[in-house]
């Protein structure tokens, strides 16, 4: 089963960005980088990468989207040497939105901006050996403050229900809610939540402070499905935003971004045929939802 990818948008960094990424945290690496032509945002660098095992895809698109706080990605380290040099780095040009310093909830922690943008939250585990060190985390703010733990059990369900055998692997629960006298922050609302989908870990959490910002492209989540069948279910369960429908994206009711795709589109991009792979190309710009039957056509020109 493959894994749910987080997919980041860059306007023209994304190789810069994803080398730093991978020479600071330990045991990640590039996998693949290459270029799709002719698309509306012109030629797009795409770039594959893991970070602590955990796979990613940066794509440099053009500055159609901003990183925001909304979406971070927790950095766990068994160190506190190893949260101080991952933070500093993640400092230099970026912004430090909770400084490093000790905390209720961990010993050594920082919340920093990297200089393109993307959020990461550095943490310290102490003894606790975390088989999963990088986990996305969402903050639910502005419209859908307080609909966390009804949102982490809506995609519990979508996924629990999917039809590629991992539901078994899916799971929610709330661990901190806020308590009374924390306002802006409503009592019994989530501090902190974990969510399982297909055995991976994201964290979620609700803020009712003041925010310029909400979820939007910058961040998405991709869904690898192995058939139409797949394709079909995510995308009639996820999709809440007609006008958000494009290249297999879609966002859900609480206007997080998910790409439902399939697996055979890196096989018939990633070939030798160039002219194959351009055809592709141009037929998955005109579809929505992702028609396989209609690529392989594309592919083999008929």
């Amino acid at each position: 089963m493959q894994k749910i990818t987080p997919h980041l948008w860059f306007d023209k960094e994304a190789r810069q960005a994803v080398e730093l990424y991978t020479s600071l945290i330990p045991d990640s690496k590039i996998t693949s980088v290459k270029t799709i032509r002719d698309t509306p945002s012109g030629d797009c660098d795409i770039v594959s990468f893991e970070l602590a095992g955990q796979p990613f895809m940066a794509i440099s698109a053009g500055p159609l989207f901003k990183f925001n706080p909304s979406v971070s990605f927790h950095v766990k380290c068994s160190s506190k040497e190893k949260v101080d040099a991952i933070f500093h780095k993640f400092s230099e040009g970026g912004t430090v939105l909770m400084p490093l310093d000790s905390y209720p909830f961990s010993e050594r922690y920082g919340w920093v901006q990297d200089k393109y943008g993307l959020s990461w939250q550095v943490i310290f585990l102490g003894e606790n050996d975390a088989p999963q060190k990088i986990v996305p985390v969402l903050m639910f703010v502005g419209k859908v403050t307080g609909k966390t733990e009804e949102a982490i059990n809506f995609y519990a369900e979508v996924f629990k229900n999917s039809p590629d055998g991992a539901g078994s692997n899916t799971g929610a629960n709330v661990f901190a809610r806020y308590g009374k006298g924390e306002e802006p922050d409503r009592e019994g609302t989530v501090r902190y939540a974990a969510l399982a989908l297909r055995g991976q870990e994201f964290g979620a959490m609700d803020s009712a402070r003041e925010h310029n910002f909400t979820f939007n492209e910058a961040v998405s989540f991709m869904v690898p499905c192995e058939t139409q069948k797949e394709i079909d279910y995510f995308w009639e369960k996820l999709s809440a935003d007609p006008k958000a429908e494009q290249c297999g994206w879609l966002k859900d009711k609480y206007g997080l971004s998910w790409q439902i795709t399939p697996t055979i589109l890196n096989e018939l991009l990633g070939g030798k045929d160039k002219e194959a792979a351009a055809r592709v190309t141009q037929a998955f710009l005109k579809m929505k939802k992702f028609d396989i039957d209609g690529l392989k056509r594309a592919y083999e020109n008929k």
